[in-house]
């Protein structure tokens, strides 16, 4: 791991986001919730916290780091067929939360895949990347 040692103490919050795109019937499916496994986005919802909280044990040499937020978020795009998820992990210390919030819209949009490939195999994540970063030393980056 690289040493973090001596860096500031500071704020540090990264937004990620993504989505997946589907059949039309699957999307008035998640929307109605009457999906067969349940509340598809509640579900997805809380896997992808956990995913954010569990980033360094999926990750060879990514810091375990005290989060102090973590917001998963959904959009339904009825006119494009997908959901967009978007994720914010936030924490103070001494290296950054992009690969935590990059770990929670993974894992939500995977299991809102689990979650009805029953239905729709077809179904296609994309899009995901960092759309921005606050804190430490390298400051602010907000996708273009």
């Amino acid at each position: 791991m690289v040493d973090v040692g001596a860096k500031a103490s500071t704020h540090r919050v990264a937004v990620a986001e993504g989505h997946i795109t589907m059949l039309p019937a699957t999307l008035a499916l998640i929307q109605s919730g009457t999906a067969k496994k349940g509340d598809v986005l509640g579900i997805a919802r809380i896997a992808g916290i956990q995913a954010a909280k569990k980033t360094s044990d999926l990750i060879p040499l990514c810091h375990p780091i005290a989060l102090t937020r973590v917001a998963v978020e959904f959009d339904i795009e009825p006119d494009s067929d997908r959901v967009l998820c978007r994720a914010t992990a936030e924490c103070t210390g001494q290296t950054g939360v992009e690969m935590e919030a990059l770990s929670a819209v993974t894992v939500a949009l995977l299991t809102i895949y689990d979650m009805c490939k029953a239905v729709d195999r077809g179904m296609v994540m994309g899009g995901v990347r960092l759309m921005e970063k606050r804190g430490g030393k390298s400051g602010v980056f907000v996708a273009g």
